[in-house]
């Protein structure tokens, strides 16, 4: 798919290594979903999103979040003009392509729940007055997995409007040593402009064409095979939603299409499952106490649902 091939040949001309971040932040876009990026400070969360808003040709705006910012901070407000007397809303930063919500779990309580109906509508409603935003509107969040101070965990139903939650490790020794090479040779990434964008309709047409990714009658089964066993399994109080049930769906698409594929095999669900339900689960408390997180829990039940036969179609 060319998008996809482009999106990783300009996001690589910048971030070195980090390739199943870029994947996962492409496929996360084609898929027309958001996406939660967890990962320590200093790896490259927010520079790849500002790349990925410039390499798309998109809109772009940020919102550095902090205990005091206000909803009307990020949807917008209404002022009264002085001629005329009359109010006029004044848009927020939702109010473009591609948001970049930086430190996502910094924000209050009553502002985080006023991007569920951006996110899951595409929509603001002010004023008892419903505002569109665009229709390829995505918002990209980072938090910090290690820094707990000043912070509000989110709730299971925002979290449920990511599709996916993405985790960043640190480099390879050979990926960040070519870090320190290029910004020894002067390479600055926070100012890099050689970036060429996707052409006018590029996206749109790509995700029109990932939609189109066919999925036969046996994967149905094991996709709602995975998703229905994680609200049985004894390790978990809460399993995975009809919506994560869907979410998996796209996402295997997706990564079907990454591989050069118009169909579905049992090997992109795995792939997507990780990263689209390991936000979606809690852990009952003796289950952490004895060292299990989401993953591991996952890759459990994933290795107890059978693997439908290949169709003649994708073998």
């Amino acid at each position: 798919m060319r998008l996809l091939e482009h999106g990783r040949a300009e996001i690589g001309k910048v971030i070195a290594g980090q390739t199943e971040l870029i994947d996962q932040a492409l496929i996360t876009v084609l898929s027309r979903g958001h996406a939660l990026i967890e990962g320590v400070p200093g790896i490259a969360k927010t520079l790849l999103v500002k790349l990925l808003g410039r390499v798309l040709g998109l809109e772009f705006s940020r919102v550095q979040a902090t205990p005091d910012l206000m909803p009307a901070d990020i949807l917008g407000t209404s002022i009264l003009q002085a001629a005329g007397a009359q109010m006029t809303f004044r848009p927020g930063p939702v109010f473009t392509d591609f948001l970049l919500v930086d430190e996502i779990n910094r924000m209050p309580p009553r502002t985080q729940s006023a991007l569920l109906e951006c996110m899951e509508e595409r929509q603001v409603t002010t004023d008892t007055e419903r505002r569109p935003l665009p229709e390829v509107f995505t918002v990209f969040a980072t938090q910090n997995p290690i820094d707990f101070e000043g912070t509000y965990p989110l709730p299971e139903a925002q979290l449920d409007r990511f599709l996916m939650k993405i985790r960043v490790g640190y480099p390879t020794a050979q990926q960040e040593r070519l870090v320190l090479e290029r910004h020894h040779a002067g390479f600055d990434p926070a100012s890099h402009t050689e970036l060429t964008p996707a052409p006018a309709g590029l996206l749109a047409a790509a995700q029109a064409e990932q939609r189109l990714v066919r999925i036969e009658p046996e994967l149905y089964d094991y996709l709602l095979g995975i998703t229905r066993r994680t609200r049985e399994w004894p390790s978990l109080t809460l399993g995975a939603s009809p919506r994560a049930a869907v979410s998996l769906m796209r996402v295997a698409q997706s990564y079907a299409a990454l591989d050069g594929r118009d169909f579905v095999i049992p090997d992109d669900v795995k792939q997507a499952a990780l990263p689209v339900l390991r936000h979606r689960m809690i852990l009952r408390p003796e289950a952490e106490l004895e060292g299990l997180d989401a993953d591991r829990v996952l890759t459990d039940v994933i290795a107890a649902v059978p693997v439908p036969r290949q169709t003649e179609r994708t073998r």
